[in-house]
């Protein structure tokens, strides 16, 4: 599913335009990416759990070359899936 397709798709459902469902997935993902920002989790009950992991800087090998090169630390996110949406999936 792409973006635009979400968007029709929650618009439908919701019974809002795509104009209104569009911010609404903006508004989202930009809360989201804020709070990750901040170092803090999203935990949506029954859904899943945004976590901002660290990475901590070490070797890495890049695949092409088979050269070891130096990984800067990073920051990324993950996502822990709910026990109701595991259900769902798997019912």
């Amino acid at each position: 599913m792409t973006k635009a397709e979400l968007v029709a798709a929650v618009a439908d459902k919701a019974g809002l335009s795509k104009a209104q469902s569009q911010a609404a997935l903006h508004a989202f993902v930009d809360c989201v990416t804020a709070t990750l920002k901040d170092g803090e989790d999203v935990r949506l009950v029954g859904f899943g759990t945004f976590r901002s992991i660290s990475r901590a800087a070490g070797p890495a090998r890049n695949p092409r070359t088979g050269e070891t090169v130096q990984r800067p630390a990073t920051k990324t996110a993950r996502f822990q899936i709910g026990e109701a949406l595991k259900g769902a999936l798997n019912s």
